[in-house]
């Protein structure tokens, strides 16, 4: 897809570079016009606006510019964290290769990677019950003269 979008968007920068060049000789042609008819009469010269064809081909050159540029961008990533997260989990590297087939140099993984191989949580019932039964037992020798 890299290829048809360099394409699509270098045949653009033509059809702009043809439509800028023809702008700057329909104002060369008019200004030799108007130096041509000042010479002969006293009165102002009339300003002459852009042909219609050299406007639509300006336009049509834009669109087609920004047609290529949309084509070989890389696809959007997801906004919220978790959508993203599951996709880096689900795909991998793959899921995140870029245009030119090699991973895209923000890649950095699951970013869930601390929060999975922390210690687990501490089970505070489990050692209230301990506690309890330690007291029952007499506590140890530290409580005793």
């Amino acid at each position: 897809m890299t290829w048809i979008s360099n394409t699509i968007t270098v045949f653009g920068g033509l059809l702009l570079a043809h439509a800028c060049y023809s702008a700057q000789e329909h104002a060369a042609l008019q200004s030799f016009r108007a130096a041509a008819t000042s010479t002969l009469t006293s009165s102002t010269p009339v300003a002459s606006s852009l042909p219609v064809d050299i406007a639509i081909e300006t336009i049509v050159a834009t669109l087609v510019i920004v047609l290529g540029l949309v084509l070989g961008t890389r696809p959007l990533r997801p906004i919220q964290w978790r959508v993203w997260a599951g996709k880096i989990e689900r795909e991998g590297e793959e899921g995140f290769l870029g245009n030119n087939g090699e991973v895209e140099k923000d890649y950095m993984g699951n970013p869930f990677t601390y929060l999975e191989s922390r210690p687990s949580f501490v089970d505070i019932r489990r050692q209230r019950k301990e506690f309890a039964e330690w007291i029952k037992n007499g506590g140890g020798d530290a409580g005793k003269k």
